[in-house]
């Protein structure tokens, strides 16, 4: 497989200003012509393997801030969208795609904002008589797609909320199986607001009183977890604000929303504090009941955390998260690998994850090659929750978590699983919508940028064949 070229203009010019030479002086410091130095800059050629040694040597670079993950999110995107038949005639190459991701990716988030409003218009056209009376505003990303992007392309990392989760914890004393206590007492001691457990909702918060009311009914991972969300709202309400003020959201119902996943990240953060976590899961090999028993917390929260391990100079492995209700219909996803989940429809059908139903609180082990040749180790889990009392309903849904097979060995869940041998691996894509895979069993409907050949004198799986 090719070794992908890094476009990182931006990066390489930052590096420059930090070191306060001139561009011909930077330029001689890398060995490069100005004129080299000067498309490098501005994308027109990728970095090459000396200069990028050029930058640890001379300047101490972190290679690792070279990374093209965000790139190869937009490009995914794009690839998806592109895939409509719309754009048959003219759909710009993959490389094109890198180069508008690394040059223009505010025009590529334009695209996908157009495509997006396109695809609601036409939904909404479809279904005429339920879209009468509708404000024309409507036909923007709904709210919930607006957090959910603000999230996809900051990497699931937000620093200073994650730096201020984790400094709160060791000051708090926010671990151990004592940590209600210690979180409730601070409450008291810094805000004067008490905390009751009582039957009712998760959390609910009465300002009047200053009381901090928990569920009675929930276990108390996801007590703690309210917990700190309360804090995030208390405590560091300026420092979300301030992070939502980066988030260019359209309405106030996003902000809104997206005030919510921040303090759930600092929550999470705070149960499950960056540096203390990480070293764990490197010590226990990513064992998740393991580190669900040391820090108190949910194996989803213990998995959706991993995910998140994205701080600059300290990253852990990157893992892919996602979670699924029975319908197949993606409730949660953060990708920090090359795998990027599909922002329309369901998860590939052969992927692990929708077996996980079947059986609760195992966890079912999957070695998969995606279409572009990359292999992962994945990992599937049922996190039912069951109801508070006889006869509420069940909320049930399954976790899938993932990475690399590069990095499997880093895994407990790697033990016993034949790594080398190539037909262990199973064929999974992203989305039947997008995948080229002609012999699949298990395609719903057929890829978006093919056409189709009908014989009605012959049948294979499907009643038609890719053209």
């Amino acid at each position: 497989m090719r070794a992908e070229k890094i476009y990182a203009g931006v990066k390489l010019r930052e590096a420059r200003l930090q070191t306060g030479k001139t561009q011909k002086e930077f330029a001689s410091s890398l060995g490069v012509s100005l004129s080299y130095l000067n498309q490098m800059e501005r994308n027109h050629r990728p970095l090459s393997a000396a200069v990028v040694l050029k930058l640890v040597q001379e300047f101490g670079f972190d290679v690792r801030t070279l990374s093209a993950d965000e790139a190869n999110r937009i490009v995914a995107d794009l690839s998806e969208t592109l895939a409509d038949p719309l754009f048959d005639a003219t759909r710009p190459h993959d490389d094109d795609l890198r180069l508008i991701a690394s040059n223009a990716p505010s025009l590529a988030h334009a695209l996908l904002t157009l495509y997006r409003t396109h695809r609601e218009t036409t939904q909404r056209f479809a279904a005429l008589d339920q879209a009468l009376g509708e404000k024309a505003h409507d036909l923007a990303a709904t709210p919930w797609e607006e957090v959910r992007d603000f999230f996809h392309y900051c990497d699931n990392y937000v620093d200073p909320v994650d730096r201020a989760a984790e400094n709160f914890a060791k000051s708090c004393g926010f671990s151990g199986p004592h940590k209600l206590v210690a979180g409730a007492k601070w409450l008291k001691d810094r805000h004067g607001i008490g905390t009751q457990i009582a039957d009712g909702p998760l959390r609910r918060f009465d300002a009047d009183t200053k009381t901090l009311y928990l569920g009675a009914n929930t276990l108390p991972a996801t007590q703690a977890f309210q917990m700190a969300h309360q804090i995030a709202l208390t405590a560091h309400g300026d420092l979300i604000d301030a992070t939502l003020d980066l988030g260019p959201f359209r309405s106030e119902e996003a902000r809104a929303i997206a005030k919510i996943g921040l303090a759930n990240y600092f929550a999470g953060a705070a149960i499950l504090p960056y540096a203390e976590f990480r070293s764990a899961a490197a010590q226990h090999r990513h064992d998740l009941d393991v580190l669900s028993t040391q820090f108190g917390a949910s194996i989803e929260q213990v998995a959706q955390r991993l995910s998140t391990l994205q701080r600059p100079n300290h990253k852990g492995i990157p893992f892919f998260f996602v979670r699924v209700d029975r319908a197949g219909t993606i409730t949660k996803r953060h990708s920090a690998t090359k795998l990027q989940f599909a922002r329309y429809g369901g998860a590939c059908p052969l992927w692990n994850v929708h077996a996980a139903f079947e059986t609760p609180g195992q966890f079912l082990r999957q070695l998969a090659e995606t279409p572009d040749g990359l292999r992962y180790l994945c990992l599937a889990r049922d996190v039912s929750k069951p109801g508070t009392h006889f006869g509420a309903p069940i909320q049930r849904f399954a976790i899938g978590l993932g990475c690399e097979v590069r990095h499997a060995k880093a895994l407990v869940y790697a033990d016993g699983l034949d790594l080398e041998n190539t037909r262990a691996f199973e064929p999974i894509g992203v989305s039947c919508r997008t995948c080229e895979r002609t012999g699949c069993h298990q395609r719903s409907v057929p890829p978006m940028n093919h056409a189709l050949r009908v014989d009605h004198d012959l049948r294979h799986g499907q009643p038609y064949q890719l053209g």
